[in-house]
């Protein structure tokens, strides 16, 4: 079992509530690639579809994987709502057996992070080049580790309220440096209502540096990459930046 799958099955019915708020601009940057891609394209961690129904709004030849079952079925259900037929199913992107051949895989929204061993990562880059058609492309997304954030934010609880089917929710993360060797965070998330704990989850993200991620691509059969700082094509140059990768086979 993947060591995230638990915190997003528990995440499912409220993630889109809590994130409809922190747009970080990917949506229309993965939907052009998507659109421009010569075949079948691919998003590994689609979660509850808040980019993958986009795609296939967009008419892309889309499929998806996620180790969330929970997240998956409200993806299901959405794309309903827009008449699609979404082709996704449950994986771990560091094992899966790929369908097809695609000539886009998109990694959005942070997911690559929760691939914590370094073991487990050179085996999701590997499985992901042999996914791609030849000149294909992998993109993906991931911040910066940012060093006066950690120091400013982590070890302190953060609260916000969110306000859903007219209910008030406290929602109490606590983000902590679980590894300071390896760069790994542990995050607790708490949901309450009306005083009472509805939900308590727990993940871990590995901190990613840029030449982390050089090596990884080195080290597992890349032939090419570029790296920009957001989805505008900036130069990388500091902690707390989006890194945005573009991979070639």
């Amino acid at each position: 079992m993947h060591p995230a799958k638990e915190h997003f099955d528990d995440w499912a019915g409220i993630y889109d509530d809590y994130y409809a708020d922190q747009e970080i601009g990917d949506r229309e940057f993965y939907v052009e690639l998507a659109r421009e891609a010569d075949g079948p394209v691919l998003e590994v961690g689609c979660g509850t579809g808040r980019i993958y129904l986009e795609l296939l709004h967009a008419d892309v030849d889309a499929y998806g994987i996620d180790v969330s079952r929970e997240m998956l079925d409200v993806l299901r259900e959405r794309a309903e709502d827009i008449d699609g037929s979404p082709h996704v199913r449950q994986a771990d992107v560091t094992d899966f057996q790929p369908e097809r051949n695609y000539a886009l895989v998109i990694v959005p929204f942070r997911a690559f992070l929760h691939v914590i061993r370094l073991e487990d990562q050179q085996a999701a880059l590997r499985t992901l080049r042999e996914a791609l058609a030849p000149g294909g492309r992998l993109v993906l997304n991931f911040f910066t580790p940012d060093i006066d954030w950690i120091a400013e934010r982590y070890g302190e609880p953060q609260t916000e309220v969110l306000e859903r089917d007219g209910q008030t929710y406290q929602i109490t993360t606590l983000a902590e440096l679980e590894d300071a060797v390896e760069w790994i965070v542990r995050e607790r998330r708490t949901v309450e209502h009306d005083g009472t704990v509805v939900s308590e989850s727990a993940y871990r993200l590995k901190l990613v540096t840029k030449r982390e991620f050089e090596l990884l691509c080195e080290t597992t059969g890349w032939s090419d990459w570029t790296v920009y700082a957001g989805f505008d094509g900036e130069p990388l140059e500091r902690g707390g930046q989006e890194q945005v990768w573009i991979v070639e086979k």
